[in-house]
């Protein structure tokens, strides 16, 4: 087993009606506050009022900038980093699901500073302070609410990026599972693709974490029996709250003690895919995820082989990738690039621009060999 520090300052509030109490834990704060939501959303399913009252009943000053796009993108960082600055905001609120949170956390790092927020992707400097950020998801997917991760794109450079500071976590995350009651099955099945992809990642990662392992197989296994009932039964609180936990646990540092890191590449092919098709993230995971367990399946095949043991059952390489492929498919979520619109005419843009970012895993190190090799595999 590796060294490792376990780190998780979060304040996590779960369950039915705990947003109760949001108005007191922004006040902590301060009261000049800068809301951050997506395309509007919580306004049709009354999430947004509940909301605003918080902040109603400590008479904040409210500053809103909304908008964010499901592939986020830094110019709307920036953009929401100027008001914040310019008003001289106290904390950040940012109400959404990953996309929302994860452009959040890199607010609260640009507004103390002048310069664009791509510059932290790029290593061109270092954030020295952060804005207070408090959270309410209201979808289960990414796990950005109790870890310091976020991913931003660059259109403009053909690049979608993941990045990591401690100053990103955040200081409160509000989950009740009511409000993931009004996401689209598809949006809820992508989501049970990602919180798997995440465990995943983990478990590929390097170094020898048994504990870690049967982390990374309760929680996949948690999603495999209750994302397909959660499908058939929205509105079921049981089952969105089962979900919504395990979305959490599966990358809120659990499953990586013990190991030096996770792998994460198939996340930056992932990436690739929806920078280049605008394509949702969890749909680009279940078609990279398969293609890259056989490629990789000749490389490892015995963490392959375990990982299908202690999920499926399973005794080969080919019967555990065939296994998640089918579970992908029963969650109506797509295995093969043709099925979400992208044509084998676009397998050398694919690979030009995954050669062009260095796209690879911390653990499994991938060539543009690799890289032709594995988009064979997506159709």
């Amino acid at each position: 087993m590796e060294n490792f520090v376990a780190y998780n300052p979060t304040k996590l509030h779960f369950g039915k009606d705990v947003t109760d109490t949001l108005g007191k834990a922004i006040e902590k704060f301060g009261k000049r506050v800068l809301l951050v939501y997506g395309g509007g959303s919580i306004k049709n399913n009354g999430i947004y009022d509940k909301i605003i009252s918080q902040l109603k009943s400590i008479d904040a000053g409210i500053f809103k900038y909304h908008g964010i796009k499901p592939n986020p993108v830094y110019e709307d960082v920036d953009v929401a980093a100027k008001l914040g600055r310019d008003n001289n905001v106290d904390v950040i609120l940012a109400v959404g699901g990953g996309s929302v949170i994860d452009s959040a956390k890199i607010i609260s790092i640009t507004i103390p500073v002048e310069n664009s927020s791509w510059d932290f992707y790029k290593g061109k400097t270092e954030p020295k302070s952060a804005i207070p950020l408090i959270s309410v998801l209201t979808l289960a997917a990414t796990g950005t609410e109790m870890n310091p991760f976020a991913v931003l794109q660059n259109d403009k450079t053909k690049q979608k990026l993941g990045w990591g500071n401690k100053l990103l976590f955040n200081k409160h995350s509000f989950l009740d599972p009511r409000f993931t009651f009004s996401v689209p099955y598809n949006q809820t099945a992508y989501g049970i693709v990602d919180l798997i992809a995440h465990c995943l990642e983990a478990y590929f990662g390097e170094g020898e974490a048994t504990l870690s392992d049967r982390f990374v197989f309760s929680i996949i296994k948690e999603a495999i029996e209750y994302g397909p009932k959660l499908l058939d039964n929205p509105d079921n609180y049981e089952l969105r709250a089962k979900i919504m936990y395990a979305a959490t646990a599966a990358l809120n540092g659990l499953t990586f003690n013990g190991r030096k890191s996770g792998d994460w590449g198939v996340h930056s092919i992932g990436h690739e895919l929806s920078l280049l098709y605008d394509i949702p993230h969890g749909a680009s995971l279940s078609i990279a995820y398969p293609a890259w367990m056989k490629y990789s399946s000749n490389i490892i095949p015995e963490r392959v082989i375990e990982l299908g043991k202690n999920i499926f059952n399973t005794d080969t390489t080919e019967k555990t990738i065939s296994a998640f492929e089918s579970f992908f498919k029963s969650l109506d979520c797509p295995v093969r690039c043709p099925e979400i619109g992208i044509g084998e005419d676009k397998k050398p843009e694919i690979i030009k621009n995954m050669t062009a970012n260095n796209v690879s895993g911390a653990n499994l190190k991938m060539t543009e060999e690799d890289h032709i090799k594995i988009v064979e595999l997506f159709f």
